[in-house]
């Protein structure tokens, strides 16, 4: 199958997060089926940027990708909901234009919505299908990031506007099975929505290597059993849940050290945290570190711990970073969120722990602690799962036959 496609994102590299690396997989594995891709940023990649020169492009070469970008527009003050109005009208426009260009067959808008809904007018308009990717639903994420609350006046329109794009598109694809029931349940017929799961490159990952000492003794770490967190620190990653089961875990292992890597909008709170419960030596900062130095801290890690808090976006949404763990062969303590339940078999592939409940913490620990005869077995069964199910390959396929039914009714004219 032949098939010409324009995605139409959020943002990309040279920006890096979870979203960029996941669409650069995405389209690694389309262009191995002899998928032609073609890429469109909205307007947001541009005000992402620092200088007025990359701003004003409007074509963009990075690491052998092409992309096109859209004009950031003059925004100013205005109305709640404006803003938004006037991303999307830029984003309409220069996807009008890049579609007259290069003439795609479907166009495949990813979350947000502000992307959705401009393809799906420019798309109608010209005849062509359209599939709305959902990563996240933009109602949570405005939750989470603080400029909302749940069930209020905005949260009820950003719904409403999801669950609008979601009915008219011609297909629909997300990330994993519990955005796809929350999907459903709006509505949505269940033939209708594809499940194209998070997954890692395995062959990026190889099974943990050995701690270097140096390192570890630069850090106060020498002889300590380490439990680890690396990535960003938001509120939902229940990092505080951790720092305090972290006074009641010395009392049974005084050797217990937690290793924080990385950064984001919760270190001071973590840090003034750790500082009230009299752990600042006990609690390791390390701020963010070079990408190219990452597994060098992950081998000091003995465990790796995934807290997240239950919430409507921790119960939908899978993560990457147990995916990740589990590609290097890492033991793994995680709440038991519907996010970490799809990915995390109990006492399989790693342990999971009532989420919110420091002494479920504490006890799932320390059980894993007190059994190396288990860590093999648990490591290995982390890694198989990654290999067999949970690879790129695997997940873009799933692209194929939706594909490939919206490009037989659109020649059929149906």
């Amino acid at each position: 199958m032949n098939v010409r496609v324009l995605h139409v994102l959020d943002h990309s590299i040279p920006l890096h997060s979870g979203y960029t690396f996941r669409t650069l997989n995405l389209l690694r594995e389309q262009r191995k089926l002899g998928w032609e891709t073609f890429h469109l940023t909205g307007p947001k990649q541009g005000q992402a940027l620092q200088t007025p020169a990359d701003k004003a492009q409007l074509e963009q070469e990075v690491d052998g990708w092409h992309f096109f970008r859209t004009p950031v527009p003059e925004l100013g003050p205005s109305l709640p909901g404006l803003g938004e109005l006037r991303l999307m009208r830029q984003l309409e426009q220069r996807l009008q234009s890049v579609v007259e260009q290069i003439r795609p067959q479907i166009l495949h808008a990813h979350s947000p919505v502000l992307n959705a809904l401009p393809a799906l007018r420019v798309g109608r308009r010209m005849g062509i299908p359209v599939v709305y990717e959902v990563r996240a639903f933009w109602e949570d994420a405005a939750v989470d990031h603080g400029t909302t609350q749940e069930g209020s006046l905005r949260y009820r329109l950003t719904r409403r506007m999801e669950t609008h794009a979601l009915k008219r598109a011609d297909h629909v694809f997300t990330i994993c099975e519990g955005l796809r029931a929350d999907i459903v349940a709006r509505g949505i017929a269940h033939g209708k929505v594809t499940v194209i799961p998070n997954a890692v490159d395995i062959d990026n990952f190889e099974p943990g290597g050995q701690a270097d000492e140096g390192l570890k003794a630069s850090l106060g770490l020498s002889g300590a059993v380490v439990l680890g967190f690396i990535g960003s620190f938001y509120a939902y990653e229940g990092l505080d849940l951790l720092l305090d089961a972290l006074p009641l875990l010395l009392q049974h292992r005084s050797d217990v050290r937690v290793l924080l890597v990385g950064g984001g909008p919760q270190e001071a709170a973590l840090k003034e945290q750790a500082q009230r419960l009299g752990m600042q030596d006990k609690v390791i900062f390390t701020g963010r570190v070079p990408h190219t130095d990452v597994n060098r801290y992950y081998d000091l890690v003995d465990a790796l711990v995934y807290p997240r808090h239950s919430m409507r976006l921790t119960e939908l949404v899978t993560p990457l970073k147990p995916l990740e763990a589990m590609a290097q062969g890492r033991l793994l303590v995680a709440s038991d969120v519907g996010g970490h339940r799809e990915l995390i078999q109990h006492d399989r592939t790693g342990i999971l722990f009532k989420a919110g409940q420091v002494d479920s913490l504490l006890e799932s620990v320390l059980s894993l602690l007190a059994q190396p005869e288990r860590w093999a077995s648990l490591r290995a069964a982390g890694r198989r799962f990654v290999e067999e199910q949970r690879n790129w390959r695997v997940s873009v396929n799933n692209y194929r036959a939706p594909y490939a039914d919206l490009l037989k009714h659109a020649k059929l004219g149906l």
